[in-house]
């Protein structure tokens, strides 16, 4: 098993930045990956950015250019920084970890086995 626990999350005026942390315990040799997705009310929960043990990362094109996920592999912790955020960028985001295989897989929200309790992202002014 992986316990998975968030956070960083909070109220930010619209061009704000936030991190988000993500840290993971237990089997950690059991996943191979590590992801951010987030669900906004009445939408599916969709990937915002993804990385692998050995560093590659996958963006969703709504966050390109503005998130960054990274790890600190001593830590086992993931971040997401997301700067220039917009209000459309309120969601709950939840942290993920699995053993994927592709990069269609991180897209499936199914394809990950663990998961975060959530954390609240409102932009507003």
């Amino acid at each position: 098993q992986v316990q998975l626990v968030e956070s960083g999350g909070g109220l930010v005026q619209p061009g704000g930045s936030l991190r988000l942390s993500c840290a993971a315990s237990g089997s950690i040799g059991s996943i191979n990956a590590m992801g951010w997705y987030r669900q906004a009310p009445g939408k599916q929960r969709e990937l915002v950015a993804s990385i692998t043990n050995r560093g590659s990362t996958n963006y969703a094109d709504s966050g390109k250019g503005r998130f960054t996920i990274s790890r600190d592999n001593a830590k086992n912790t993931v971040y997401l920084q997301m700067n220039s955020l917009k209000p459309e960028d309120t969601a709950v985001y939840y942290c993920a970890a699995g053993l994927i295989s592709t990069i269609t897989q991180m897209t499936i929200p199914a394809s990950w086995k663990y998961w975060a309790q959530g954390t609240q992202v409102t932009v507003s002014s």
